[in-house]
């Protein structure tokens, strides 16, 4: 039998074990009555009631237009959920219908197992970087997982989109979603160190590779490293909310103090060993730097509608 890992430290167990104002069911919390107990079919849970904007496809399923663009700017927990059982009051636990599910994200998908996790009293946080599973080959794809603490192994990553077998082997994917590989899915601060030293080309992270468009590079991975920053924070925003520099109007630029502030936040939330994440400094930097600190209104910046000032609820 695996002995157990040593445990993180008791505040920092205690704070992911708690819901956050995103992944907070609130007064939809006795829909989770009867869940399943381990992350594996919590994650499987999370995949059945959600469909990502661009699986049409593989469900053999047209989105209708207004849900892609509201479903996924469904920023609390609560709200998913009010989505999924006006849909089909059924228990979560039942496998919806292409056409009765949430239309996210993967941002998602992660918070909604976070969620569960939380609730079940499983230690777990949503993570900003990017995967290099989802086809385009040498590409590293702006992504969201959820991270979970594991008695035997520590802090494992876990895919919930994946977790349908049929979504796996779409992707080709040969791991376990709920172990996914470190090196198949890099934190966005490993991303930023591995730029910073000249062993990853910043055009291969981003939304979509330099030939679609100019969502990647440098930039876009300082972002991510800010949102990820803030997920540890459990502020777990939309993926296109932003603020500091990046809402000013030349936020794809990267000035040398800037790159300097993300060297810095880099090694804080992705040093070489996840279970070296300094819960007091990833803390700390958010409350003290202005310009990572998410405020209380940012502007949400989607493809899907006109950029808006939007105000959060109570965090923090």
């Amino acid at each position: 039998m695996p002995s157990a890992h040593p445990g993180p430290a008791p505040e920092a167990a205690a704070f992911y074990r708690t819901h956050s104002t995103f992944s907070d069911p609130g007064d939809l919390a006795p829909l989770y009555a009867g869940l399943p107990a381990s992350p594996a079919q919590l994650a499987r849970t999370a995949r059945d009631l959600m469909i990502h904007r661009r699986e049409g496809d593989l469900f053999r399923h047209t989105h209708p237009a207004e849900r892609l663009r509201l479903d996924a700017e469904t920023r609390y927990l609560d709200d998913i959920l009010r989505i999924v059982i006006a849909r089909d009051d059924s228990p979560l636990t039942r496998r919806r219908a292409a056409g009765d599910r949430f239309v996210g994200v993967c941002r998602d998908f992660a918070l909604l197992h976070c969620s569960l996790l939380r609730h079940s009293g499983v230690p777990a946080r949503v993570r900003s970087g990017f995967a290099d599973y989802f086809g385009t080959d040498g590409f590293h794809c702006d992504h969201v997982v959820t991270e979970y603490w594991d008695e035997a192994r520590g802090w494992l990553l876990a895919d919930a989109q994946l977790a349908d077998p049929a979504v796996t082997a779409a992707w080709n994917v040969g791991f376990d979603p709920m172990d996914v590989p470190r090196d198949r899915f890099l934190v966005a601060g490993r991303a930023w160190r591995d730029i910073r030293a000249g062993d990853a080309d910043p055009g291969a992270f981003g939304l979509h590779p330099p030939e679609e468009g100019p969502l990647n590079g440098e930039w876009f991975v300082a972002g991510n490293v800010r949102l990820d920053l803030a997920a540890l924070n459990k502020v777990e925003t939309l993926l296109w909310d932003i603020w500091g520099t990046e809402a000013e109007e030349d936020g794809r630029t990267m000035t040398e103090p800037l790159r300097e502030l993300y060297d810095r936040v880099s090694l804080v939330v992705a040093p070489d060993s996840p279970e070296d994440v300094s819960f007091e400094a990833a803390r700390q930097l958010f409350a003290e730097e202005d310009g990572l600190r998410t405020p209380k209104t940012v502007l949400s910046v989607s493809e899907y509608n006109p950029p808006r000032q939007v105000t959060l609820r109570a965090f923090g």
